[in-house]
């Protein structure tokens, strides 16, 4: 019975009895890794985005007149490109004159073409040619009522005082400067001595 297919049936099973018992002995000889699940990967492209760019620069205008320029790391377009997202935001601001008055930075931020409107959020930072520092979470630059404004908590550092407080408005330049509560201001006053 040389050609019969029980034998060839039984050959296979020690075949593969032997093969299993092989892989046993060689599994526990190993160390075990432990499990990994792999991350899907994320798309940088938001679904809804008509467009992505990198390294953009955009520039603030009222009337035909530079205001400044929007320096991002990443930018995203929205609704046929009225609305721009931006990560990592380096932003200069101008005088009516062209001369510096000011940089911003943030980790993000929203411009609004249709309402000139600049939302910037996540450590926002302003640094004037005037000495004066300030730092909140969220900030508003309004183009159109040339105002800044936030409801979130501030810290503006003068060269002779400090103002602290939650929520504020005011014009570009944090000379006409309006707490609006919790309000705190620090100053270094001068005793005269006898």
């Amino acid at each position: 019975m040389r050609g019969s297919p029980f034998v060839a049936v039984r050959h296979t099973v020690r075949m593969v009895a032997l093969l299993g018992t092989t892989a046993l002995f060689a599994g526990a000889a190993c160390p075990k890794k432990p499990a990994t699940m792999k991350r899907a990967q994320t798309s940088t492209m938001p679904d809804s985005a008509d467009q992505m760019a990198f390294g953009t620069r955009q520039v603030l205008t009222n009337k035909g007149v530079s205001n400044g320029e929007l320096l991002s790391d990443t930018t995203y377009f929205y609704d046929d490109g009225t609305r721009i997202e931006m990560r990592r935001v380096n932003g200069t601001f101008y005088t009516t004159l062209g001369l510096k008055d000011g940089v911003m930075t943030a980790k993000a931020a929203t411009y609004n073409t249709r309402l000139q409107r600049l939302e910037a959020r996540g450590d926002v930072v302003i640094v004037r040619e005037d000495g004066k520092r300030f730092t909140s979470q969220q900030l508003v630059f309004d183009q159109v009522r040339n105002q800044f404004y936030s409801d979130s908590a501030f810290v503006l550092n003068e060269p002779k005082r400090e103002h602290s407080g939650i929520g504020f408005e005011s014009d570009p330049k944090l000379n006409n400067f309006r707490c609006l509560r919790g309000c705190k201001v620090i100053a270094t006053v001068q005793v005269p001595t006898r």
